[in-house]
């Protein structure tokens, strides 16, 4: 029996959907555990493409079983409309998918305010997709959220909805001068969504440790990224979740000692969506070669990614908070035809040095990177199934991320399809 976690190392948008779905087959379970429809999870299959935002990427599998955690910000509107689509597209819904009784709701307010706070900040902006993730998690925090049992207790979920609301008003009205929101409309649209989800909503902490005394191989799917965590990210250009390995116990229930092994996944090179600092960062032409030919717009709301060189003092800040055990290497081909490759393997301030990812927000957007020059490779390796037939300055450089960051590299992507991957020999 074997429990695996899937963590991005950088700034989301790692390809963990894909890495997933490749891994799904070994496991019996697949659970999401945090972060809300903010996050995109793309697999493509047979030159179709499949975007996630909260069913974890295992339900593409028949015979699988996936949880949303109850560490999920959930909005139940987008998450019928993913069911519905996968339908559509002739995936089975059928007593494979568990929602978490405890997870916290996504409502019209969230939403509501999480444009207007972001408006506000002007050229401050922290990037948020205007999804209400941040303000679910505030209200989480702050002891005012709903959570989905309570949609099956109406009169309850009426008078805790309606208080919330009209206090929610008052902010939307006497300082952001927005319309008021009506609760009752709220109220009723959210107690469909209720009905709809039944079937699925159950008490998931005792579903995932009862799998777990069942000897089940569960993989739980992180959202976004490491250094985007809500303690060990860019704070505050982060999500608000724990992206890392950290947040699973708690979005999902089990004891740290049932999470047996965890898998990094990182690109060849680096981006960000959003504000917040970037070391790597690539301006001009070559910045935005790397972007179209990765194909670098955000899955859930299509905004360019900024790109950079591949950034190792920010992985190896990563891999340590999640105890990573070995990394998986994506975007390979992107790089395919670059005549010179970076890596940076320290920081420049002044007159100081790091070469560990440093937590002063005033240091780091003014952080010269330290880089490693190397060789490109200048072959196609999108066809390349073997890493024997890989070039050899493609392996040096896999070679050279792995000396440097201290962990076996286990596999390589090298194109969107689920068939483009290389197992490291």
């Amino acid at each position: 029996m074997s429990n695996v976690c899937i963590v991005g190392l950088q700034w989301g948008d790692e390809g963990k959907g894909k890495i997933v779905d490749v891994l799904t087959d070994d496991f019996d379970i697949i659970v999401r555990y945090q972060g809300g429809s903010n996050a995109g999870h793309t697999v493509v299959v047979n030159d179709k493409k499949f975007i996630l935002h909260l069913i974890p990427s295992g339900i593409l599998h028949p015979g699988k079983q996936c949880v949303i955690g109850n560490g999920v910000a959930l909005d139940p509107a987008i998450l019928l409309q993913e069911i519905e689509e996968l339908k559509r597209l002739g995936f089975s819904m059928d007593n494979n998918l568990y929602i978490s009784d405890g997870a916290h709701i996504v409502f019209p307010h969230h939403k509501q305010l999480d444009l207007l706070l972001e408006n506000e900040k002007g050229n401050n902006k922290i990037g948020t997709t205007g999804r209400g993730i941040g303000p679910c998690y505030t209200d989480k925090m702050a002891r005012n959220g709903i959570r989905v049992a309570e949609l099956y207790h109406p009169e309850y979920f009426k008078g805790r909805l309606k208080n919330i609301v009209e206090e929610k008003n008052k902010i939307l009205v006497n300082i952001f001068q927005a319309p008021p929101l009506s609760w009752e409309q709220t109220y009723n649209e959210y107690l469909i969504y209720a009905e709809k989800m039944k079937p699925m909503v159950c008490d998931t902490v005792e579903f995932i440790n009862e799998a777990v005394k069942g000897s089940k191989n569960i993989l739980f799917e992180g959202a976004q990224g490491s250094l985007l965590d809500v303690d060990f990210g860019t704070y505050p250009f982060i999500t608000s979740s724990n992206a890392t390995a950290c947040g699973v116990s708690s979005g999902v229930g089990i004891s740290p000692k049932q999470i047996h092994r965890v898998l990094g996944v990182m690109k060849a090179y680096t981006t960000r969506v959003g504000s917040g600092p970037f070391p790597t960062e690539i301006n001009g032409e070559l910045g935005e070669h790397i972007r179209q030919k990765g194909g670098e717009f955000g899955a859930t709301t299509g905004r360019p990614r900024r790109c950079g060189w591949f950034d190792a003092v920010a992985v190896k800040h990563s891999i340590t908070i999640s105890g990573v055990d070995s990394v998986i290497l994506t975007k390979f081909d992107v790089l395919d035809d670059q005549k010179t490759i970076k890596v940076c393997v320290g920081y420049k301030f002044g007159q100081k040095t790091y070469t560990r990812f440093p937590t002063d927000l005033a240091a780091l957007p003014h952080c010269e990177p330290i880089y490693e020059e190397l060789p490109g490779w200048l072959k196609d390796t999108t066809k390349m199934r073997s890493s024997k037939a890989l070039p050899v300055n493609a392996k040096n450089y896999i070679r050279t991320i792995e000396s440097i960051i201290g962990l076996k590299i286990e596999m390589v992507s090298v194109g969107p399809e689920r068939s483009q991957i290389i197992r490291v020999s």
